[in-house]
């Protein structure tokens, strides 16, 4: 596929050649990958990438052989026992990728004789606070990195003393004073305490401006350069132990889990494929925690979440991670999203999807949490946030389990085809399969 990067996406690129280290805001499902990659290709250095073990897993091999300008990548991925991760290290490769756990571990390896050029910091949670070993691992090797790229939706969702960490690991202190000390003293006033005790700090009155002057040539934000309203869709692909998934897909019975006929197959798959499925007596079977661990890395971005969901136990499930989140029940959870006091509302797309408006007014970001089988409900849902009134780009996540029945839908969705075809397509390939 061919690369043409959008108007922002060409000012990241621009801003990461042109200057050694750069905080990229740029929310999920902008392209923050490609325009990475894209980088990569063009430094020519040996690069690591540091990210969720999800996105390590997953994303970046396969953006990679995705673009036909960074097909030619060899990424090696720095995952698993300790000897895999060896034996990665070890072999001859254009990236090389690790997850933030093991991180540290990778910098205990090398030390000194850091051989990485180029860091990227893909999703920085786990770097925004100096006492995490991740902060403290990075710090320790950031005189042998010559090009260092922190990428992240939300790089200050609770505070600005947040960004401290951030930009003091790529410039040293030169911005924002060299200490956290210093740093508080000069922007912020103590807030809640008790005795001598500081619990919280409170910016002084013009501080934010004052910050955001200082970091603006290593900082940057794509919500201002794109032109309002746009919809950015992502693919966020998870897996899980299939086990279970193909014994029911090829013989119709898995446990207590029996399909009695291809199309009622297809939708237990789909169950499956979300993370639980029903049984004949409507006992609930737990299959996986993937999507709600990809859920969890939406909503750790801090702004306000509307989920669709399809079944009654992805709810459950979704409400079990996240005990504050609401299901959508009219008017009351209706009127406390728009007031900005629900941070991940659940709404099956056949009872919000059509007839409501004004959810726009609350947020600007949707997650298909299982995938519905029509066309007309998707779109109908999406333009519950994507519509006029929104003032703010709309990002629409979809969380794919690879190889399943996800894949199938995605597709179709995608392509605006005919899903009851599709469907139908789907069931008799399954047909011939049992």
């Amino acid at each position: 596929m061919e690369f043409l990067p959008r108007a922002y996406q060409q000012q990241a690129i621009d801003r990461m050649l042109a200057t050694p280290y750069q905080l990229l805001a740029l929310r999920m499902g902008a392209g923050k990958t490609v325009v990475s990659l894209t980088v990569i290709d063009k430094l020519k250095c040996k690069t690591l990438v540091v990210a969720p073990l999800r996105v390590s897993e997953l994303v970046w091999a396969a953006e990679a052989s995705k673009w036909y300008h960074t097909s030619h990548l060899v990424v090696s991925k720095v995952l698993g026992p300790v000897s895999q991760r060896l034996e990665a290290l070890e072999r001859e490769a254009d990236v090389y990728i690790v997850n933030r756990e093991n991180f540290p571990w990778l910098v205990e390896q090398f030390g000194r004789w850091f051989p990485f050029e180029c860091v990227i910091i893909d999703e920085n949670r786990g770097f925004k606070d100096r006492a995490s070993k991740s902060w403290k691992a990075l710090n320790s090797v950031r005189q042998y990195i010559k090009h260092l790229y922190m990428l992240t939706g939300t790089p200050t969702p609770n505070s600005l003393l947040e960004l401290w960490a951030q930009i003091s690991v790529m410039d040293g202190g030169k911005r924002l004073e060299k200490g956290i000390g210093r740093y508080r003293e000069k922007y912020f006033n103590p807030d809640k305490r008790n005795g001598s005790i500081i619990y919280s700090w409170k910016l002084k009155p013009g501080a934010d401006k004052v910050i955001y002057e200082a970091v603006a040539d290593v900082m940057l934000s794509i919500d201002s350069d794109i032109e309002m309203p746009e919809r950015i869709d992502n693919v966020i692909p998870v897996s899980f132990d299939m086990d279970r998934y193909h014994e029911l897909e090829h013989t119709l019975v898995s446990d207590a889990i029996y399909a009695v006929n291809p199309a009622v197959l297809a939708g237990k798959l789909a169950q499956m494929a979300n993370g639980a499925v029903y049984d004949d007596t409507r006992g609930v079977h737990e299959i996986h925690d993937s999507k709600l661990n990809a859920l969890e890395e939406i909503v750790e971005q801090g702004e306000p979440v509307l989920c669709f969901t399809s079944y009654q136990h992805d709810q459950a499930r979704i409400i079990k991670r996240f005990p504050d989140a609401v299901v959508f029940d009219g008017a009351p959870s209706f009127e406390k999203w728009k007031a900005g006091k629900v941070k991940l509302l659940l709404m099956h797309p056949a009872s919000g999807g059509h007839g409501v408006d004004g959810l726009q007014l609350g947020g600007n970001v949707a997650v298909w949490f299982g995938l519905p089988f029509s066309l007309d409900l998707y779109e109908q849902a999406n333009a519950r946030l994507h519509r006029p009134g929104q003032k703010n780009t709309v990002t629409v996540h979809h969380i794919v389990a690879v190889n399943t029945i996800d894949q199938r839908i995605i597709k179709v969705l995608e392509t605006k085809g005919d899903m009851q075809q599709a469907l139908l397509d789907a069931v008799n390939e399954l047909k011939g399969k049992a």
